[in-house]
């Protein structure tokens, strides 16, 4: 089969011949209908996050029908729709007990650690396949993956509740789920922060107050709209030093400070400022959990958590096509979310 492959940091992706993947007992084997392009996949390429093995296909955000399964699964069945949970786990260990199975020792990540998804097939653990709805097409439902369950993990782990403010750094995949999502999760004002104007307006449409930094300083904005305290609850989706601080001085006494953005750059704080002296809690989101998947399943299926304008882009399973959208996605004009249809 065709399969996109990381063949080393600095190095263009390549499309390869592998063989098809073989399925365990307990594992089904996915034919993939869509794969989403991540901003991670970018920092893998250039070097910022490390892969200890390569060749390796990458791919974390994954939709499709199952073309084989294992003959001890007994829950899924061939030409189900699915999408894929991209931390493949040990299931037995405290953390995966507890329902972080982001930190279990043995984990593995989809498009990282084992083969993922910019191929034809892929064979996982019948756990990590979640039914896809029928409303939801395969191009959307890759994204939900990753970009979705990332955001909704974000904001649960800020303990954002009802009559809350969010301001959110960045609007693409991540950060335009996130608008959404904390609108439903009964938000009062979410303030949507970022360069693009398409991307500011698509956030607007969904009810969130646009604020580009081309324009205005985005932490006065926040304070002004705010009544003059900032947000009780400040998402920081772009990974940026610049981007970083705006966040943490922009919210309220006592808010919430959530890190999703991937950085290698240090950033300067105010310990006493902005830290100490406005007990603001600094938190950190890494990944997501499984058992969060049906939460978010229901806010898509009923219509809170709208896909059908994530989807910007549209690439073949072409190492030429996905290179590119990475250099785009490289220089932070990528779209709301690319997406490769093999």
């Amino acid at each position: 089969m065709k399969a996109v492959r990381f063949v080393g940091a600095k190095k263009p992706l390549e499309l390869h011949e592998v063989p098809l993947p073989e399925i365990g007992q307990g594992d089904v084997l996915v034919r993939v209908r869509a794969a989403g392009i991540c901003h991670s996949d970018v920092h893998y390429r250039t070097g910022i996050a490390k892969m200890d093995r390569y060749p390796i296909t990458l791919g974390h955000e994954v939709a499709g029908v199952i073309e084989a399964v294992g003959e001890n699964v007994g829950t899924l069945h061939i030409g189900d729709r699915v999408c894929l949970h991209y931390l493949i786990t040990c299931g037995t260990c405290d953390y995966c007990f507890t329902g972080h199975e982001q930190f279990c020792s043995q984990a593995n990540m989809l498009g990282k650690d084992v083969d993922g998804g910019y191929a034809e097939y892929i064979s996982v653990p019948a756990k990590n396949a979640v039914i896809l709805p029928d409303a939801i097409p395969f191009e959307e439902g890759a994204t939900l993956m990753c970009a979705s369950a990332t955001a909704l993990h974000a904001l649960l782990k800020s303990r954002m509740s009802e009559g809350n403010t969010v301001a959110i750094f960045g609007i693409g995949g991540l950060g335009i789920s996130a608008v959404q999502l904390a609108i439903a999760m009964g938000a009062t004002a979410v303030f949507a922060i970022d360069l693009n104007g398409d991307k500011l307006a698509l956030a607007e449409s969904y009810g969130a107050i646009g604020i580009n930094p081309i324009k205005t300083d985005p932490v006065q904005m926040i304070r002004k709209l705010s009544g003059g305290k900032g947000a009780d609850v400040v998402l920081e989706m772009i990974g940026l030093p610049i981007t970083q601080n705006q966040a943490i001085r922009s919210a309220s006494p006592m808010g919430r400070v959530v890190m999703v953005g991937l950085s290698d750059q240090p950033v300067l704080v105010d310990i006493y400022r902005e830290i100490l002296g406005k007990e603001i809690e600094l938190i950190g989101s890494n990944d997501h959990n499984l058992h969060e998947l049906s939460l978010l399943m229901q806010y898509a299926s009923d219509g809170r958590l709208d896909t059908s304008r994530v989807v910007s882009r549209i690439v073949p399973l072409d190492a030429v096509a996905i290179n590119e959208v990475l250099d785009s996605l490289e220089r932070f004009d990528g779209g709301v979310r690319s997406v490769i249809v093999p």
